[in-house]
């Protein structure tokens, strides 16, 4: 299972245990068994580094509004290759972690800190 499809079922669970809302769009899915249903969308979860990718910062002293555990890659590192003596490239191991997400009402715009420098 992805990690994409891993937060999507976090989060209909969170949205039908009401820790998080939904967003009132409906969409249509069909089942292994031909089956059609209907469901919510639940509101938007992201990590901490995610809101701020996006542009947002997690107002201070919110609390994560769930922990799931996602995949993730450790770091890659090269290594010698004993019978040719030639330099491989590995990526590192994928392994479970807890992480730490938070919803939109969560967040606000990021601002620039006076004396802040530009990257």
């Amino acid at each position: 299972m992805t990690n994409a499809q891993i937060i999507f079922n976090a989060s209909v669970k969170l949205m039908n245990d009401g820790v998080i809302k939904g967003t009132g769009r409906i969409f249509k899915f069909e089942d292994e068994n031909g089956n059609i249903h209907e469901l919510e969308e639940p509101e938007e979860l992201h990590t901490y580094a995610a809101w701020q990718e996006i542009g947002r910062q997690v107002k201070k002293g919110k609390k994560a509004k769930a922990a799931i555990t996602i995949w993730k890659q450790g770091k890659s590192y090269t290594t010698t290759n004993k019978e040719t003596g030639a330099e491989e490239e590995k990526e590192g191991r994928m392994f479970m972690k807890n992480a730490y997400f938070f919803t939109f009402d969560q967040t606000e715009p990021k601002t620039e800190k006076k004396g802040a420098r530009k990257q």
